[in-house]
């Protein structure tokens, strides 16, 4: 390996995973990309390495991996909050287990960071706090939350009881170009294929929940800042620090809308109650440790991310012949 780094990041197809493949580009390391899917659509950049890995917990293939690289970062997760709910059982199954041989696995190798994402969204629960810090008490009310805490227990086992180097990050609400729509998880790009679908989007309560959105570049750059500088054993909250209620969001949404002649269609419903109505992060913690910030406001990042997906939407609606009612699809 040398002297450069070398970084597998399992679940780098993905979202927030291809964001943070073109930052570690960007920082001169080679990579090496585990995923599910056979071939990554789209293909991801010029020399990463991609290894298909369809089960997500073949033990032998990823020792293999991990035996060739010093740096890991672990994106994958098998459920989004809203799938936890309807099964729990199966939400610990499918990534509790793996996780944990993934600790295991990794302990035994000289690898030299580990960076696990957990939930800065839902790890906390029902709070009245306008701000919270790693130390916050942690009360999750969704499977998906408690699942995510348990696999940060587990880091830290492993840190204090095999030594391995890792460090959590809990990212608040990611959003940007390419973010995979009516999913169960992000907002924001439901709410733009919504209006560009002519589809009614639902509120739940007058104004919705508070969060706080971070655009993926900059969820990128704060991962990656904690792979390089991070303190192994710690945990750091990765968000603006800016909270906004769907309301607001959409409030920025509707003249982006309504230039390309798109109302937004709106019903408001009653408040769910398994919905956390206030989650907005200090990531003061992993400014002091790193030195990140986010870069871009949430007015511009949200104007990029209207433009992607109304390009997008447009040409494929024109590549397939689909009606201007047709959803768009993109993991």
């Amino acid at each position: 390996m040398g002297s450069v780094a070398v970084t597998c990041v399992i679940g780098g197809a993905g979202f927030i995973g291809r964001a943070v493949v073109g930052e570690l580009l960007q920082q001169g390391r080679r990579v090496v990309v585990v995923g599910r899917e056979a071939t990554p659509v789209p293909a991801l950049p010029a020399g990463v390495e991609y290894i298909a890995n369809p089960t997500g917990n073949d033990g032998d293939l990823l020792r293999q991996v991990l035996s060739k690289v010093n740096e890991v970062i672990d994106l994958a997760y098998a459920t989004v909050p809203k799938t936890s709910f309807q099964d729990p059982v199966h939400d610990i199954l499918v990534n509790l287990p793996t996780a944990v041989r993934l600790f295991e696995l990794a302990a035994s190798l000289p690898i030299r960071k580990f960076v696990w994402i957990s939930s800065g969204g839902t790890v906390y629960g029902r709070t009245k706090a306008p701000f919270l810090t790693e130390e916050h008490l942690t009360e999750p009310i969704s499977p998906y939350g408690i699942t995510k805490l348990a696999i940060e227990k587990y880091a830290h086992m492993y840190f204090e009881s095999q030594g391995l180097p890792v460090v959590c990050v809990r990212p608040s609400n990611a959003f940007g170009e390419g973010q995979r729509t009516y999913s169960g998880q992000g907002f924001i790009a439901t709410a733009i294929a919504s209006i560009l679908d002519g589809r009614e989007l639902s509120l739940y309560g007058e104004e919705g929940t508070v969060r706080d959105y971070l655009y993926v570049q900059d969820v990128a750059r704060g991962i990656v800042a904690a792979l390089i500088n991070g303190q192994p054993g710690q945990v750091y909250n990765l968000g603006s620090g800016h909270g906004l209620t769907n309301r607001q969001v959409l409030d920025v949404l509707a003249p982006l809308a309504t230039a390309m002649g798109h109302p937004i269609h709106l019903q408001v419903l009653p408040v769910r109650p398994f919905d956390v109505p206030l989650n907005v992060l200090n990531s003061e913690k992993l400014t002091a440790h790193t030195q990140w910030r986010p870069r871009l406001d949430f007015a511009e990042g949200l104007a990029r991310t209207w433009a992607w997906y109304a390009e997008h939407y447009q040409t494929a609606a024109a590549r397939t012949g689909l009606t201007a009612n047709a959803p768009i699809r993109r993991s």
